[in-house]
Protein backbone atom coordinates (compact mmCIF):
# COMPACT_ATOMS: atom_id res chain seq x y z
CA UNK A 1 0.00 0.00 0.00
CA UNK A 2 1.34 3.38 -1.02
CA UNK A 3 1.43 6.42 0.96
CA UNK A 4 -1.98 7.66 1.76
CA UNK A 5 -0.56 11.67 1.35
CA UNK A 6 -0.13 10.67 -2.35
CA UNK A 7 -2.90 8.20 -3.14
CA UNK A 8 -5.03 10.14 -6.25
CA UNK A 9 -8.71 10.15 -6.48
CA UNK A 10 -9.60 7.41 -9.08
CA UNK A 11 -11.78 9.28 -12.41
CA UNK A 12 -14.10 6.54 -11.79
CA UNK A 13 -15.08 8.14 -8.69
CA UNK A 14 -14.38 11.55 -10.04
CA UNK A 15 -17.41 11.05 -12.40
CA UNK A 16 -19.48 8.78 -10.60
CA UNK A 17 -19.76 11.97 -8.32
CA UNK A 18 -21.79 13.61 -10.69
CA UNK A 19 -24.71 11.49 -11.40
CA UNK A 20 -25.86 12.27 -7.24
CA UNK A 21 -28.35 14.75 -6.50
CA UNK A 22 -25.80 16.82 -4.86
CA UNK A 23 -24.33 18.46 -7.89
CA UNK A 24 -24.94 21.89 -10.05
CA UNK A 25 -27.49 22.35 -12.79
CA UNK A 26 -25.73 21.85 -16.46
CA UNK A 27 -26.96 25.22 -18.13
CA UNK A 28 -23.85 26.63 -19.83
CA UNK A 29 -23.02 26.30 -23.31
CA UNK A 30 -19.86 27.64 -25.09
CA UNK A 31 -20.87 31.15 -25.80
CA UNK A 32 -21.76 31.70 -22.30
CA UNK A 33 -18.60 30.24 -21.05
CA UNK A 34 -16.32 32.28 -23.07
CA UNK A 35 -18.91 35.18 -22.10
CA UNK A 36 -17.44 34.18 -18.36
CA UNK A 37 -13.84 33.83 -19.53
CA UNK A 38 -13.88 37.28 -21.00
CA UNK A 39 -15.62 38.99 -18.05
CA UNK A 40 -13.00 37.44 -15.66
CA UNK A 41 -10.33 38.70 -17.80
CA UNK A 42 -11.07 41.64 -19.10
CA UNK A 43 -11.17 44.30 -16.25
CA UNK A 44 -9.03 44.59 -13.64
CA UNK A 45 -6.26 44.07 -16.09
CA UNK A 46 -7.20 46.45 -17.99
CA UNK A 47 -8.49 49.10 -16.04
CA UNK A 48 -6.75 49.06 -12.97
CA UNK A 49 -2.86 47.06 -13.40
CA UNK A 50 -1.97 48.46 -16.61
CA UNK A 51 -1.30 51.31 -14.84
CA UNK A 52 0.48 49.60 -11.64
CA UNK A 53 2.86 48.03 -14.05
CA UNK A 54 3.60 50.84 -16.37
CA UNK A 55 4.04 53.20 -13.52
CA UNK A 56 5.96 51.03 -11.00
CA UNK A 57 7.49 48.03 -13.37
CA UNK A 58 8.23 48.45 -16.95
CA UNK A 59 7.31 51.71 -18.48
CA UNK A 60 5.92 51.54 -21.88
CA UNK A 61 7.26 47.89 -22.30
CA UNK A 62 4.33 46.70 -20.56
CA UNK A 63 2.97 45.88 -24.03
CA UNK A 64 5.67 43.25 -24.10
CA UNK A 65 4.51 42.43 -19.91
CA UNK A 66 1.02 41.42 -21.56
CA UNK A 67 2.67 39.46 -24.26
CA UNK A 68 4.60 37.73 -22.03
CA UNK A 69 2.12 36.76 -19.81
CA UNK A 70 -0.32 35.78 -22.40
CA UNK A 71 2.55 33.25 -23.59
CA UNK A 72 2.61 31.35 -20.30
CA UNK A 73 -0.85 31.43 -20.16
CA UNK A 74 -1.38 29.79 -23.55
CA UNK A 75 0.46 27.17 -22.32
CA UNK A 76 -1.46 26.78 -19.20
CA UNK A 77 -4.48 27.36 -20.74
CA UNK A 78 -3.81 24.39 -23.28
CA UNK A 79 -3.28 21.93 -20.12
CA UNK A 80 -6.03 23.54 -18.12
CA UNK A 81 -8.21 22.65 -21.51
CA UNK A 82 -7.37 18.72 -21.92
CA UNK A 83 -8.50 18.71 -18.29
CA UNK A 84 -11.56 20.13 -18.57
CA UNK A 85 -12.75 18.34 -21.13
CA UNK A 86 -11.48 15.15 -19.13
CA UNK A 87 -12.94 15.73 -15.98
CA UNK A 88 -15.21 17.35 -16.39
CA UNK A 89 -16.28 18.48 -12.51
CA UNK A 90 -16.50 21.16 -10.45
CA UNK A 91 -12.97 21.99 -8.88
CA UNK A 92 -10.88 23.34 -12.03
CA UNK A 93 -6.83 22.46 -11.23
CA UNK A 94 -7.90 21.18 -7.12
CA UNK A 95 -9.87 18.49 -9.16
CA UNK A 96 -6.84 17.77 -11.71
CA UNK A 97 -4.46 17.67 -8.89
CA UNK A 98 -6.28 14.91 -6.91
CA UNK A 99 -6.52 12.95 -9.76
CA UNK A 100 -3.15 12.89 -10.91
CA UNK A 101 -0.29 13.32 -7.98
CA UNK A 102 -2.70 12.47 -4.63
CA UNK A 103 -4.23 14.20 -2.06
CA UNK A 104 -1.43 15.95 -0.26
CA UNK A 105 -0.98 17.86 -3.92
CA UNK A 106 -4.84 18.56 -4.15
CA UNK A 107 -4.92 20.56 -0.89
CA UNK A 108 -2.06 22.47 -1.89
CA UNK A 109 -3.61 23.53 -4.87
CA UNK A 110 -7.13 23.77 -3.70
CA UNK A 111 -5.67 26.04 -0.03
CA UNK A 112 -3.95 27.81 -3.21
CA UNK A 113 -7.04 28.38 -5.31
CA UNK A 114 -8.40 29.87 -2.33
CA UNK A 115 -5.87 32.37 -2.41
CA UNK A 116 -6.25 33.19 -5.58
CA UNK A 117 -9.88 33.35 -6.33
CA UNK A 118 -10.83 35.37 -2.41
CA UNK A 119 -7.85 37.48 -2.58
CA UNK A 120 -8.12 38.15 -6.58
CA UNK A 121 -11.76 38.96 -5.58
CA UNK A 122 -10.79 41.25 -2.72
CA UNK A 123 -8.11 43.02 -5.76
CA UNK A 124 -11.28 43.58 -8.29
CA UNK A 125 -13.48 45.14 -5.57
CA UNK A 126 -10.67 47.35 -4.22
CA UNK A 127 -10.59 48.31 -7.79
CA UNK A 128 -14.28 49.00 -8.59
CA UNK A 129 -14.02 51.01 -5.57
CA UNK A 130 -11.38 53.63 -7.43
CA UNK A 131 -13.80 53.88 -10.42
CA UNK A 132 -16.93 54.27 -8.69
CA UNK A 133 -15.51 57.05 -6.74
CA UNK A 134 -13.51 58.65 -9.94
CA UNK A 135 -16.87 58.63 -11.25
CA UNK A 136 -18.60 60.49 -8.55
CA UNK A 137 -15.97 62.93 -8.45
CA UNK A 138 -16.08 63.87 -11.98
CA UNK A 139 -19.67 65.28 -10.84
CA UNK A 140 -18.42 66.77 -7.96
CA UNK A 141 -19.98 64.08 -5.47
CA UNK A 142 -16.94 62.40 -2.58
CA UNK A 143 -17.20 59.63 -0.12
CA UNK A 144 -15.28 60.69 2.82
CA UNK A 145 -11.72 59.88 2.42
CA UNK A 146 -12.39 58.26 5.91
CA UNK A 147 -14.36 55.87 4.18
CA UNK A 148 -12.72 55.89 0.59
CA UNK A 149 -9.52 54.00 1.38
CA UNK A 150 -7.55 51.36 2.87
CA UNK A 151 -6.07 52.09 6.15
CA UNK A 152 -2.47 51.57 5.21
CA UNK A 153 -0.92 51.81 1.69
CA UNK A 154 2.84 50.51 0.62
CA UNK A 155 5.23 53.22 -1.21
CA UNK A 156 7.08 51.59 -3.34
CA UNK A 157 9.65 53.98 -3.70
CA UNK A 158 10.67 53.76 0.42
CA UNK A 159 9.69 49.78 0.63
CA UNK A 160 7.94 50.96 3.56
CA UNK A 161 3.96 50.93 4.57
CA UNK A 162 2.52 53.91 5.90
CA UNK A 163 -0.78 55.07 7.09
CA UNK A 164 -3.44 56.41 4.79
CA UNK A 165 -5.43 58.10 7.69
CA UNK A 166 -8.57 56.31 6.25
CA UNK A 167 -10.86 53.73 8.31
CA UNK A 168 -12.17 51.40 5.68
CA UNK A 169 -13.41 51.59 1.80
CA UNK A 170 -16.98 51.26 2.36
CA UNK A 171 -17.47 51.08 -1.54
CA UNK A 172 -15.55 47.74 -1.55
CA UNK A 173 -18.01 46.46 0.57
CA UNK A 174 -21.22 47.27 -0.63
CA UNK A 175 -20.51 45.79 -4.10
CA UNK A 176 -19.18 42.46 -2.98
CA UNK A 177 -22.31 42.28 -0.98
CA UNK A 178 -24.38 42.70 -3.71
CA UNK A 179 -22.34 40.70 -6.20
CA UNK A 180 -22.87 37.62 -2.90
CA UNK A 181 -26.80 37.77 -3.26
CA UNK A 182 -26.81 38.24 -6.72
CA UNK A 183 -24.33 34.57 -6.83
CA UNK A 184 -26.75 32.95 -4.33
CA UNK A 185 -29.81 33.45 -6.38
CA UNK A 186 -28.51 31.21 -9.27
CA UNK A 187 -26.06 30.63 -12.20
CA UNK A 188 -28.17 31.17 -14.74
CA UNK A 189 -28.95 34.68 -13.54
CA UNK A 190 -25.36 35.01 -12.64
CA UNK A 191 -24.17 34.00 -16.12
CA UNK A 192 -27.03 36.34 -17.60
CA UNK A 193 -26.13 39.19 -15.56
CA UNK A 194 -22.56 39.05 -16.90
CA UNK A 195 -22.75 38.78 -20.31
CA UNK A 196 -24.60 42.15 -20.46
CA UNK A 197 -22.00 43.02 -18.72
CA UNK A 198 -19.44 41.99 -20.82
CA UNK A 199 -21.21 43.60 -23.77
CA UNK A 200 -20.90 46.48 -22.42
CA UNK A 201 -17.41 46.65 -21.05
CA UNK A 202 -16.24 45.42 -24.69
CA UNK A 203 -17.71 48.44 -26.12
CA UNK A 204 -15.93 50.82 -23.81
CA UNK A 205 -12.43 48.81 -24.42
CA UNK A 206 -13.04 49.72 -28.34
CA UNK A 207 -13.98 52.81 -27.73
CA UNK A 208 -10.71 53.29 -25.33
CA UNK A 209 -8.33 52.02 -28.56
CA UNK A 210 -10.35 54.04 -31.29
CA UNK A 211 -10.67 57.45 -29.46
CA UNK A 212 -7.31 57.04 -27.68
CA UNK A 213 -5.39 56.41 -30.78
CA UNK A 214 -5.94 59.93 -32.01
CA UNK A 215 -4.07 61.37 -28.71
CA UNK A 216 -0.97 59.19 -29.03
CA UNK A 217 2.24 60.70 -28.76
CA UNK A 218 4.95 58.54 -30.04
CA UNK A 219 7.23 60.52 -27.97
CA UNK A 220 5.43 58.78 -24.67
CA UNK A 221 7.24 55.81 -25.85
CA UNK A 222 10.38 56.14 -25.67
CA UNK A 223 12.67 55.09 -23.95
CA UNK A 224 10.13 51.87 -24.59
CA UNK A 225 11.99 49.83 -21.84
CA UNK A 226 13.46 52.21 -19.24
CA UNK A 227 14.20 49.55 -17.03
CA UNK A 228 15.20 47.09 -19.46
CA UNK A 229 13.30 43.87 -20.80
CA UNK A 230 13.97 41.46 -17.85
CA UNK A 231 13.38 41.84 -14.16
CA UNK A 232 14.10 38.48 -12.08
CA UNK A 233 15.19 37.69 -9.21
CA UNK A 234 15.52 34.97 -6.34
CA UNK A 235 14.24 35.69 -3.21
CA UNK A 236 14.90 39.21 -3.05
CA UNK A 237 18.35 39.34 -5.21
CA UNK A 238 17.99 40.00 -8.73
CA UNK A 239 19.23 38.08 -11.19
CA UNK A 240 18.89 40.02 -14.10
CA UNK A 241 17.68 43.44 -14.60
CA UNK A 242 17.16 46.41 -12.13
CA UNK A 243 16.65 46.80 -8.79
CA UNK A 244 13.96 49.50 -7.05
CA UNK A 245 14.21 51.16 -4.31
CA UNK A 246 12.51 48.49 -2.11
CA UNK A 247 14.65 45.90 -3.66
CA UNK A 248 11.89 44.36 -5.82
CA UNK A 249 12.94 43.52 -9.86
CA UNK A 250 12.25 46.21 -12.48
CA UNK A 251 11.40 45.74 -16.63
CA UNK A 252 9.10 44.13 -18.58
CA UNK A 253 9.47 40.31 -17.00
CA UNK A 254 9.02 41.70 -13.53
CA UNK A 255 5.81 43.96 -15.08
CA UNK A 256 4.66 40.24 -16.60
CA UNK A 257 4.67 39.16 -13.20
CA UNK A 258 2.14 41.91 -11.53
CA UNK A 259 -0.41 41.80 -14.41
CA UNK A 260 -0.01 37.92 -14.89
CA UNK A 261 -3.61 38.62 -12.32
CA UNK A 262 -5.69 39.85 -15.20
CA UNK A 263 -5.60 36.46 -16.94
CA UNK A 264 -6.91 34.33 -14.21
CA UNK A 265 -10.06 34.14 -16.08
CA UNK A 266 -9.75 31.12 -18.27
CA UNK A 267 -8.93 29.39 -14.78
CA UNK A 268 -12.56 30.34 -13.67
CA UNK A 269 -14.07 28.84 -16.79
CA UNK A 270 -12.68 24.78 -15.92
CA UNK A 271 -14.60 25.63 -12.41
CA UNK A 272 -17.61 25.49 -13.97
CA UNK A 273 -16.99 22.36 -16.37
CA UNK A 274 -19.80 20.74 -13.87
CA UNK A 275 -22.70 23.38 -15.22
CA UNK A 276 -21.59 23.10 -18.71
CA UNK A 277 -24.27 21.39 -20.93
CA UNK A 278 -21.50 19.38 -23.20
CA UNK A 279 -18.07 19.87 -20.98
CA UNK A 280 -15.75 17.93 -23.05
CA UNK A 281 -16.57 20.19 -26.27
CA UNK A 282 -17.04 23.44 -24.49
CA UNK A 283 -15.23 24.52 -22.16
CA UNK A 284 -11.84 23.84 -23.96
CA UNK A 285 -13.92 26.32 -26.62
CA UNK A 286 -14.64 28.67 -23.68
CA UNK A 287 -10.67 28.25 -21.80
CA UNK A 288 -8.56 29.20 -25.19
CA UNK A 289 -11.52 31.83 -26.83
CA UNK A 290 -11.46 33.73 -24.06
CA UNK A 291 -7.37 34.30 -23.48
CA UNK A 292 -7.19 34.80 -27.11
CA UNK A 293 -9.80 37.67 -27.20
CA UNK A 294 -8.38 39.05 -24.07
CA UNK A 295 -4.78 38.89 -25.08
CA UNK A 296 -5.29 40.76 -28.16
CA UNK A 297 -7.32 43.89 -26.14
CA UNK A 298 -5.33 43.66 -23.51
CA UNK A 299 -1.72 44.61 -25.94
CA UNK A 300 -3.88 47.49 -27.79
CA UNK A 301 -5.40 49.26 -24.51
CA UNK A 302 -2.07 48.79 -22.94
CA UNK A 303 -0.46 50.32 -25.82
CA UNK A 304 -3.06 53.22 -26.31
CA UNK A 305 -2.32 54.04 -22.53
CA UNK A 306 1.32 54.26 -22.70
CA UNK A 307 1.24 56.11 -25.75
CA UNK A 308 -1.48 59.30 -24.29
CA UNK A 309 0.40 59.89 -21.08
CA UNK A 310 4.13 59.48 -19.89
CA UNK A 311 4.31 56.44 -17.47
CA UNK A 312 5.11 58.61 -14.77
CA UNK A 313 2.22 60.54 -15.12
CA UNK A 314 -0.21 57.27 -15.08
CA UNK A 315 -2.84 57.36 -12.12
CA UNK A 316 -2.28 53.58 -10.77
CA UNK A 317 -5.87 53.41 -9.23
CA UNK A 318 -7.75 54.52 -12.40
CA UNK A 319 -4.99 54.84 -15.52
CA UNK A 320 -7.31 54.86 -18.23
CA UNK A 321 -10.10 57.36 -17.32
CA UNK A 322 -7.79 59.36 -15.78
CA UNK A 323 -5.26 59.46 -19.29
CA UNK A 324 -8.29 60.83 -20.83
CA UNK A 325 -9.17 63.32 -17.93
CA UNK A 326 -5.73 64.54 -18.59
CA UNK A 327 -5.92 65.14 -22.20
CA UNK A 328 -9.02 67.06 -21.31
CA UNK A 329 -11.99 64.90 -21.90
CA UNK A 330 -14.14 64.69 -19.05
CA UNK A 331 -17.21 62.88 -20.91
CA UNK A 332 -14.84 60.44 -22.23
CA UNK A 333 -13.83 59.89 -18.67
CA UNK A 334 -17.03 59.53 -17.18
CA UNK A 335 -17.66 57.15 -20.03
CA UNK A 336 -14.38 54.90 -19.18
CA UNK A 337 -15.83 55.06 -15.65
CA UNK A 338 -18.98 53.52 -16.31
CA UNK A 339 -17.29 51.01 -18.54
CA UNK A 340 -14.96 49.88 -16.37
CA UNK A 341 -16.98 49.73 -13.01
CA UNK A 342 -19.51 47.44 -15.14
CA UNK A 343 -16.52 45.66 -16.86
CA UNK A 344 -14.61 45.32 -12.90
CA UNK A 345 -17.92 43.84 -11.73
CA UNK A 346 -18.24 41.08 -13.94
CA UNK A 347 -14.88 39.97 -12.72
CA UNK A 348 -15.80 40.19 -9.19
CA UNK A 349 -19.01 38.22 -10.19
CA UNK A 350 -17.19 35.53 -11.86
CA UNK A 351 -14.30 35.01 -9.35
CA UNK A 352 -16.71 35.22 -6.18
CA UNK A 353 -18.81 32.79 -8.47
CA UNK A 354 -15.65 29.88 -8.96
CA UNK A 355 -14.35 30.59 -4.99
CA UNK A 356 -17.71 28.58 -3.54
CA UNK A 357 -17.27 25.45 -6.21
CA UNK A 358 -13.68 25.17 -5.43
CA UNK A 359 -14.84 24.65 -1.54
CA UNK A 360 -17.33 22.46 -3.41
CA UNK A 361 -15.35 20.10 -4.10
CA UNK A 362 -13.10 19.93 -1.38
CA UNK A 363 -16.11 19.41 0.47
CA UNK A 364 -16.92 16.65 -1.48
CA UNK A 365 -13.72 14.94 -0.60
CA UNK A 366 -14.09 15.33 3.20
CA UNK A 367 -11.24 17.92 3.39
CA UNK A 368 -13.33 20.89 4.84
CA UNK A 369 -16.68 20.14 6.15
CA UNK A 370 -19.42 19.09 4.22
CA UNK A 371 -22.26 19.85 6.01
CA UNK A 372 -21.03 23.66 5.47
CA UNK A 373 -19.14 23.99 2.23
CA UNK A 374 -21.50 21.00 0.22
CA UNK A 375 -24.69 22.13 1.23
CA UNK A 376 -26.82 23.32 -2.00
CA UNK A 377 -29.68 25.40 -1.88
CA UNK A 378 -32.80 23.09 -2.18
CA UNK A 379 -34.36 25.85 -4.73
CA UNK A 380 -31.79 27.72 -6.02
CA UNK A 381 -28.87 24.85 -6.54
CA UNK A 382 -25.67 26.73 -5.23
CA UNK A 383 -23.59 26.28 -2.74
CA UNK A 384 -25.01 29.16 -0.75
CA UNK A 385 -23.10 28.83 2.58
CA UNK A 386 -19.70 28.89 1.17
CA UNK A 387 -20.98 31.97 -1.03
CA UNK A 388 -21.86 34.09 1.80
CA UNK A 389 -18.51 32.68 3.89
CA UNK A 390 -16.95 34.21 0.49
CA UNK A 391 -18.68 37.17 0.56
CA UNK A 392 -17.45 38.14 3.87
CA UNK A 393 -13.85 37.09 3.06
CA UNK A 394 -13.46 39.37 0.21
CA UNK A 395 -15.55 42.14 1.65
CA UNK A 396 -13.45 42.51 4.65
CA UNK A 397 -9.80 42.40 2.83
CA UNK A 398 -10.96 44.79 -0.03
CA UNK A 399 -11.94 47.29 3.17
CA UNK A 400 -8.62 46.65 4.91
CA UNK A 401 -5.75 46.01 2.69
CA UNK A 402 -4.24 48.13 -0.40
CA UNK A 403 -4.23 47.25 -4.34
CA UNK A 404 -0.28 46.91 -4.43
CA UNK A 405 -0.41 44.33 -1.67
CA UNK A 406 -3.59 42.18 -3.08
CA UNK A 407 -2.47 42.60 -6.39
CA UNK A 408 0.54 40.36 -5.69
CA UNK A 409 -0.28 38.11 -3.30
CA UNK A 410 -2.80 36.44 -5.89
CA UNK A 411 -0.41 36.33 -8.21
CA UNK A 412 2.17 34.66 -6.32
CA UNK A 413 -1.03 32.04 -6.06
CA UNK A 414 -1.84 31.99 -9.47
CA UNK A 415 0.99 31.19 -10.77
CA UNK A 416 1.84 28.42 -8.49
CA UNK A 417 -1.63 26.31 -9.50
CA UNK A 418 -0.87 26.67 -13.10
CA UNK A 419 2.48 25.42 -12.94
CA UNK A 420 0.53 22.19 -11.09
CA UNK A 421 -1.46 21.77 -13.61
CA UNK A 422 1.23 22.06 -16.56
CA UNK A 423 2.94 19.43 -14.04
CA UNK A 424 -0.03 17.09 -14.02
CA UNK A 425 -0.60 16.94 -17.64
CA UNK A 426 2.83 15.39 -18.02
CA UNK A 427 2.31 13.09 -14.96
CA UNK A 428 -1.24 11.78 -16.25
CA UNK A 429 0.19 11.07 -19.87
CA UNK A 430 2.32 9.11 -18.16
CA UNK A 431 0.13 6.95 -15.52
CA UNK A 432 -2.54 6.78 -17.74
CA UNK A 433 -2.18 6.88 -21.41
CA UNK A 434 -5.74 4.58 -22.32
CA UNK A 435 -7.99 7.63 -20.32
CA UNK A 436 -10.20 9.16 -22.69
CA UNK A 437 -9.29 12.80 -23.88
CA UNK A 438 -12.11 14.64 -25.90
CA UNK A 439 -9.16 17.59 -26.15
CA UNK A 440 -5.38 16.79 -25.98
CA UNK A 441 -2.90 19.60 -25.25
CA UNK A 442 -1.13 19.68 -28.65
CA UNK A 443 2.85 19.06 -28.54
CA UNK A 444 3.27 17.49 -25.40
CA UNK A 445 5.99 17.11 -23.26
CA UNK A 446 6.91 20.45 -24.61
CA UNK A 447 3.39 22.70 -23.95
CA UNK A 448 3.94 21.65 -20.17
CA UNK A 449 7.39 21.89 -20.02
CA UNK A 450 7.25 25.57 -21.26
CA UNK A 451 4.16 26.07 -19.32
CA UNK A 452 5.93 25.48 -15.69
CA UNK A 453 9.27 27.08 -16.45
CA UNK A 454 7.62 30.37 -18.11
CA UNK A 455 5.55 29.97 -14.81
CA UNK A 456 8.30 29.36 -12.40
CA UNK A 457 10.10 32.25 -13.87
CA UNK A 458 7.32 34.85 -13.77
CA UNK A 459 7.11 33.72 -10.23
CA UNK A 460 10.71 34.22 -9.46
CA UNK A 461 10.25 38.07 -10.82
CA UNK A 462 7.83 38.79 -7.95
CA UNK A 463 9.34 40.59 -4.67
CA UNK A 464 10.26 38.46 -1.95
CA UNK A 465 7.99 39.02 0.69
CA UNK A 466 5.42 37.35 -1.66
CA UNK A 467 7.55 33.91 -1.22
CA UNK A 468 6.85 34.69 2.33
CA UNK A 469 3.35 35.35 2.75
CA UNK A 470 2.32 32.35 -0.12
CA UNK A 471 4.71 29.69 2.67
CA UNK A 472 2.87 31.28 5.88
CA UNK A 473 -0.50 30.33 3.87
CA UNK A 474 0.68 27.43 3.43
CA UNK A 475 1.90 26.55 6.56
CA UNK A 476 -1.80 27.78 7.72
CA UNK A 477 -3.02 25.26 5.26
CA UNK A 478 -1.18 22.70 6.18
CA UNK A 479 -2.09 22.94 9.76
CA UNK A 480 -5.99 22.13 8.27
CA UNK A 481 -5.42 19.26 7.09
CA UNK A 482 -3.46 17.70 9.21
CA UNK A 483 -5.56 18.39 12.01
CA UNK A 484 -8.49 17.81 9.91
CA UNK A 485 -8.53 17.28 5.90
CA UNK A 486 -6.57 13.81 6.42
CA UNK A 487 -9.05 12.04 9.20
CA UNK A 488 -11.87 13.42 7.23
CA UNK A 489 -10.98 12.38 3.71
CA UNK A 490 -13.04 9.84 1.69
CA UNK A 491 -10.62 8.13 0.58
CA UNK A 492 -9.22 7.77 3.99
CA UNK A 493 -12.81 6.47 4.99
CA UNK A 494 -12.91 4.21 2.23
CA UNK A 495 -8.92 2.52 2.50
CA UNK A 496 -10.28 1.85 6.20
CA UNK A 497 -13.53 0.44 5.19
CA UNK A 498 -11.44 -2.12 3.24
CA UNK A 499 -9.06 -2.49 5.67
CA UNK A 500 -11.34 -3.49 8.15
CA UNK A 501 -12.83 -6.19 5.65
CA UNK A 502 -9.65 -7.85 4.81
CA UNK A 503 -9.48 -7.49 8.74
Amino acid sequence: MGNPLFERKPLSLLLEELKGENRLRRVLGPVTLTSLGVGAVIGTGIFVLTGVAAHDKAGPGVILSFVAAGIACIFAALCYAEFASMVPVAGSAYTYAYATLGELFAWIIGWDLVLEYAVGSSTVAHGWSAHFQDLLGSFGVHIPYAFGNAPFDFDIGAGRFFPTGAYFDVAAIAITCIITAVLIKGIRESAGFNAGMVMVKLAIVFFVIIVGAFYIDPKNWQPFAPYGYTGISFFGRTLFGQTGANGAPLGVLAGAAVIFFAYIGFDSVSTHAEEARNPKRDVPIGIIASLIICTVLYILVSGVLTGMVPADQININAPVSDAFRQKGLPWAQRLIDVGAITGITSVLLVMMLSQPRVLLAMARDGLVPPSFFGAIHEKFRTPYKSTMLTGLFVSLMAAFLPLRILAELTNIGTLLAFTIVCAAVLIMRKKHPEAARPFRAPFVPFVPVAGILSCLLLMFSLPEENWWRLIIWLLLGFIIYFSYGRRHSVLAKLRQAEAGKQG
